[in-house]
């Protein structure tokens, strides 16, 4: 019961900071998001928790927000700004994951507690990384075109359908792509299976709830809530660029 409380917890913790994010600094905003997303979600996805009895990663939840991400950039700003999203995403996890590769190869000191941790963490990556950049690529490409192909369909109508019909099958692409690549000779064939189905299910919750928080960006939006000038708080320093 706690790891669902914390899960829930997690999930709307994950939206909020979302639209403040976006409220303070527009979409640059969430270009941010796009990037530290798939870090965090990379990471987590290494540790498995239990969810109604059954097995499950815990990076389905931030690894979602990155739809959400690219359907709040499409609805508002189209297709372009939402494919630049997908690849501030990618080059993002590219880079921490080279770095990262080459911090491994140092010999530590002696008083060093650190390099085993980071080993069992990013000793996995180059093969998380490989999964998840070929399944983000996929699955995200495949959502903005889908989005826009029910946008296009409904004459710009029915925002919950367009982001619901196009994140719920991306998911499920992103899903086969993912496990298949990350998990599959790694875990025995049950607990496999349980994480590929648990990761969709709880992409697919993740994915119906963010629904209301597509329509909230863009009521901010629309009322001209959103920052267009990125600030840094405490300092008097502005950029003029529209975001």
């Amino acid at each position: 019961m706690l790891n669902i409380s914390l899960w829930l917890l997690l999930m709307i913790t994950d939206f909020l900071l979302i639209i403040g994010i976006y409220r303070i600094w527009g979409k640059t905003g969430l270009y941010v998001w796009a990037g530290f997303a798939i870090i965090i979600a990379n990471i987590q996805v290494l540790k498995t928790i239990q969810l109604f009895g059954l097995v499950s990663t815990l990076g389905n939840i931030i690894y979602g927000t990155t739809f959400l991400i690219t359907d709040i950039l499409s609805e508002i700003y189209g297709k372009k700004e939402s494919r630049k999203a997908v690849w501030i995403g990618f080059y993002t996890m590219v880079s921490m994951t080279i770095l990262m590769q080459i911090s491994l190869l140092f010999i530590p000191d002696k008083s060093d507690f650190a390099q085993e941790s980071l080993k069992t963490i990013f000793g996995i990556m180059p093969r998380i990384m490989v999964a998840s950049l070929t399944a983000y690529l996929v699955s995200q490409n495949h959502d903005i075109w889908a989005f826009h192909f029910w946008k296009n369909s409904t004459a710009n109508k029915y925002l919950w359908l367009r982001n619901n019909a196009s994140t719920m099958v991306s998911q499920a692409i992103d899903t086969i792509i993912f496990c298949s690549i990350a998990f599959m000779g790694l875990f025995p064939w049950d607990t496999f299976f349980q994480i590929a189905i648990t990761t969709y299910i709880f992409k697919w919750i993740v994915a119906a709830s963010d629904t209301p928080f597509v329509y909230w960006a863009r009521r901010l939006h629309s009322k001209g809530r959103v920052e267009t000038k990125i600030k840094i708080p405490f300092f008097d320093i502005e950029n003029s660029k529209k975001a």
